[in-house]
């Protein structure tokens, strides 16, 4: 499957947040070898030759965007939006599962009920959209004004990736 995630990185050119944007992504697919791979690959969108992935998957995005632009807020209100619609939908069936479910179902993996418990618990992966430059995923509201009060030169680098 594929989703669109974002990177809110550091940086004074759009070349700069790109390419950080990239080392982030890197990280999440386990180039950087400290790191563990969350996704199986990614696309840019400044990347022109695929015709499944990127550009060619969710339309012309910007490439990076700062956080203060029109791009930038409607990037980066686009990954807060999926990152909490994805936690309330999975908590939701975990909620589900408590009420409607014995422990032994839920430890059987019942409805798929231990796979939202593990999602609500993500810290990356498909039901986090939003990372910070150290490809840490960015859980709460908290964190991610924490981050935007942080710097003046933050970018939202966006990237089609598959999981």
């Amino acid at each position: 499957m594929h989703m669109v995630i974002y990177a809110l990185v550091e940086a004074s050119t759009r070349d700069d947040a790109v390419a950080t944007g990239k080392a982030v992504f890197d990280r999440l697919v386990g180039a950087d070898p400290h790191a563990g791979a969350v996704f199986d690959y990614y696309v840019c969108f400044d990347e022109e030759n695929t015709t499944v992935a990127g550009k060619a998957r969710w339309g012309d995005l910007p490439a990076a965007a700062p956080v203060g632009s029109d791009n930038g807020q409607n990037l980066l209100n686009r990954g807060w939006e999926a990152t909490k619609e994805e936690f309330e939908r999975n908590l939701e069936r975990v909620k589900e599962a408590i009420d409607d479910l014995s422990d032994e179902e839920i430890m059987r993996d019942e409805d798929l009920a231990r796979h939202a418990f593990y999602q609500v618990g993500a810290y990356d992966g498909p039901s986090v959209f939003l990372y910070d430059q150290h490809a840490t995923g960015i859980r709460h509201r908290e964190q991610l004004d924490r981050l935007l009060e942080s710097s003046e030169d933050l970018w939202v680098v966006p990237a089609d990736v598959h999981f």
